[in-house]
Formats: C-alpha cells, structure tokens, sequence
C-alpha cells in the first residue's frame, strides 16, 4: 500500500496549502505543485517549513499516483522509508 500512503500525503500537503493560500486571500493558478504553493504562500509572507527538496518530493510524486503506470517514483520503488518521510513532512 505504499503508491497510495504517497498518494494520499501528497494530497494531504496540497490541500492543506491550498486551504492557506485560500484563508489569507492569495491569488493562484490551478496548480498541484508543493513548489509552487510555497512560492505563493511566501510572497504573502507565510513561510512553510517544507524545503525544497521535499517539495520537489512531493511533486514528484502527484502526476504518477494521479495516472500510475507502476510505481510513484521514477527512480526507485516505494517503501515504508519513504512513506514514513514524507508523513513526517507532512506532519
């Protein structure tokens, strides 16, 4: 079960961005980037304490897990390492 534990924190970080970028008023595009959500919410001075090689993490794995062909990562298959990471980051 670990496409969809990545999945499923993957969306969990997206939405919780979205919904401050939606609380303090920013303007956004349709976007599923942690990257980009971080870049808008920084602009409007709210700084997310994701660095950018988890966010990078991240969005690496949305656009697999949406249409997955096998695995969510390109360079290696899921295990609970990652799976653990990235719900810490989560959290």
């Amino acid at each position: 079960m670990y496409n969809p534990c990545l999945q499923n924190v993957q969306q969990a970080v997206e939405k919780a961005l979205k919904a401050l970028v939606i609380e303090k008023d920013l303007k956004f595009e349709r976007t599923h980037s942690i990257g980009e959500l971080k870049q808008i919410l920084k602009k409007g001075k709210i700084d997310i304490d994701i660095d950018d090689d988890d966010s990078d993490l991240f969005d690496s794995i949305y656009m697999p897990t949406k249409y997955p062909i096998a695995n969510v990562l390109p360079d290696f298959m899921p295990d609970s390492k990652i799976c653990k990471k990235t719900i810490k980051i989560a959290e």
